[in-house]
């Protein structure tokens, strides 16, 4: 699945915790409903995010790598 986001991050480079800290940020600006695209390093990044996110009660639409990360795509509940 190809969906449109509604806002981007690209976090790669940015170390864990603050990964989490930012999307959760972003999502907290954000409509329920609306799509956020977050793209990531490999390794704690990808682990962290989605899990931090699914505990939050936002769902995970896709996990895909891109280039040399991962693009993930959270919709925010």
């Amino acid at each position: 699945m190809d969906r449109q986001a509604d806002q981007s991050l690209d976090l790669r480079g940015t170390p864990c915790p603050l990964n989490w800290v930012k999307a959760k940020l972003r999502l907290e600006e954000m409509q329920a409903g609306q799509v956020l695209e977050v793209v990531l390093d490999d390794g704690e990044a990808i682990e962290n995010v989605p899990r931090s996110a699914r505990a939050e009660g936002h769902r995970i639409v896709e996990i895909r790598p891109v280039g040399d990360g991962f693009r993930v795509v959270i919709e925010r509940v």
